[in-house]
């Protein structure tokens, strides 16, 4: 198996990040395999892909590009460049592939093909075209729902934090992205291939949820920076909106009868934040008034307040 050696100091400077690039090159991989890892997303797939099958269809040498760039087992590095440190802009982030040397290019692309560059991929202009297809994905398919999804990944990111407060990395790492396992004394498991073991000391390690199911990669930017970037989980990944009853916003309120749909299991103001994009004085009205109402309860675990739906809540959400 290959895993990562980690030692005390990477991990005290390990943080989570948001990350547009690698939400649109998921988003991207997404579209050249057609399938689909929920309902929401084989909506959105289906939405899609017609568009992005004529766009390869009408440049047939991006499509060569993007084949040779996935490879069988491995991503081209050039196409998933290690983020920074989560606020830069899409287009700041896309400039990297842009700019990428031609030669370091045709390197990656011999590493995942397993042999030498198909004649017409011998140009200097791929970093351009790669980087022009990853624009049209996320001007066309991504840059939409963009806001909703960085809700989603920051809920995400608030909930694997808390678990972080909780139970430490070995909590957080578990399960994360297939393959991926905290094996303890300093060894992170990134995956079942058998590579040789990596020591990651005085680096910067950095994770990267995206909402795509198909977002599990890993990459770095040598000697300081990696990155695991995962796929969201549960219902978070869907993106979709809960259904709130039409009676329930009428006796409560659209906002807040959202907020009560949402407590069907233990969740943190900031994830609320998140999921709802209400403003953190909002939500904690919310939670007040449906406190003293007594629909949700309140407990503590570590250093997190965690709200849930109590039984006369769980009856109003299912009466309604």
């Amino acid at each position: 198996m290959g895993y990562w050696e980690v030692n005390a100091d990477t991990l005290a400077r390990s943080r989570f990040v948001v990350s547009a690039l690698a939400e649109t090159t998921a988003s991207l991989l997404t579209l050249a395999m057609g399938s689909a890892a929920h309902p929401g997303e084989r909506a959105w797939l289906d939405a899609h892909r017609p568009a992005y099958r004529r766009r390869m269809a009408d440049d047939p040498l991006s499509a060569l590009l993007l084949r040779a760039a996935l490879g069988r087992h491995w991503i081209a590095d050039f196409l998933i460049p290690t983020p920074d440190d989560g606020a830069a802009r899409f287009e700041d982030e896309l400039e990297r592939v842009r700019e990428t040397p031609a030669e370091i290019i045709h390197a990656d692309l011999e590493v995942t093909l397993g042999g030498p560059l198909p004649a017409p991929l011998d140009r200097a202009d791929l970093g351009e075209r790669a980087a022009d297809l990853l624009a049209w994905v996320w001007r066309e398919t991504v840059s939409p729902s963009w806001p909703r999804r960085r809700r989603v990944v920051e809920a995400d990111i608030a909930a694997r934090s808390e678990r972080l407060s909780q139970g430490g990395w070995a909590a957080v790492l578990d399960g994360m992205r297939p393959g991926m396992r905290w094996l303890g004394e300093g060894r992170l498991q990134i995956n079942a291939h058998d590579n040789p073991p990596r020591e990651l000391s005085g680096v910067q390690l950095l994770f990267v949820p995206v909402t795509p199911g198909c977002g599990r990669w890993v990459s770095w930017r040598l000697p300081h920076r990696y990155a695991v970037i995962y796929p969201c989980r549960g219902a978070l990944a869907e993106g979709e909106r809960v259904p709130v009853p039409d009676a329930l916003s009428k006796l409560l309120g659209q906002a807040r009868a959202g907020v009560l749909v949402l407590l069907a299991g233990p969740k943190s103001t900031t994830q609320l934040v998140a999921l709802t994009g209400q403003g953190l004085g909002s939500v904690g009205r919310h939670l007040k008034v449906l406190l003293d109402a007594r629909l949700i309860r309140r407990r503590r675990v570590g250093r997190s307040v965690l709200y849930s739906r109590t039984d006369l809540g769980q009856a109003l959400v299912e009466g309604l």
